[in-house]
C-alpha cells in the first residue's frame, strides 16, 4: 500500500483521476460510474482540487502504483469533531481490487490518529450499489439528505438527484 498526502503538483493527475472515475466513457469500465445518471465529462477541476489540498481543514490522500502514478484518492474534511469523507476514486480499470477499501482504511485511521471520532460522507440517493459497498464496510445510512448541486458545476443530472448520508463512527 502506497498512501500519501497529495501536493499541489498532483492537482492535474488527480483531476483527470476524478473525472475518469465518475464522468464520460472512460469511468464505465468500473463500478463507481455516475455517467448513466450525469451527463458532462467533468466532476470536478484543477482549481477546486487544487483548493482542497491548499485548504487548512482538508488533505487529500493518494494511492500510487509502483510507476508513482496516481490510481486512487480520498478527500477528507474536518468539520466541527467530524471527518468529512469526499472523492473516493479508483481508476476505473482498477477497480474491484481492494484499493477503494485500502483508501477508505486509511481515512478511518487519519480521523483515529488526528481523535476525531465520526466520518460522514454524502451519496447519490440511487446508487445502491455504492451505498450497499459503505454498509458492507460498517458505514450506517442515516435518514438524512441533502440537496444534488444544481449549479451544473459537475454535470447535468438526467433525473432528480439527491444525497444520502452515511456515517461512521471510529474509535
Amino acid at each position: 500500500m502506497n498512501i500519501q498526502i497529495a501536493h499541489l503538483q498532483d492537482v492535474d493527475a488527480l483531476t483527470a483521476l476524478l473525472n475518469s472515475a465518475y464522468r464520460g466513457e472512460s469511468s464505465k469500465q468500473g463500478w463507481t460510474t455516475e455517467a448513466d445518471l450525469i451527463s458532462g465529462e467533468i466532476r470536478t477541476n484543477p482549481l477546486e482540487i487544487e483548493s482542497l489540498i491548499s485548504a487548512k481543514k482538508s488533505v487529500i490522500l493518494k494511492y500510487t502504483n509502483d510507476e508513482n502514478q496516481i490510481i486512487g484518492c480520498v478527500n477528507l474534511q474536518i468539520h466541527d469533531q467530524s471527518v468529512y469523507l469526499g472523492m473516493l476514486s479508483v481508476n476505473p480499470n482498477l477497480q474491484a481490487q481492494g484499493i477503494g477499501k485500502q483508501l477508505l482504511q486509511a481515512a478511518e485511521t487519519f480521523a483515529k490518529n488526528n481523535n476525531y471520532t465520526r466520518i460522514y460522507m454524502t451519496v447519490i440517493s440511487v446508487r445502491t450499489e455504492l451505498i450497499n459497498w459503505y454498509l458492507r464496510n460498517n458505514y450506517i445510512l442515516t435518514p438524512q439528505t441533502k440537496p444534488f448541486p444544481s449549479d451544473h458545476s459537475s454535470g447535468i443530472p438526467h433525473q432528480k438527484l439527491e444525497f444520502v448520508v452515511l456515517e461512521k463512527t471510529v474509535f
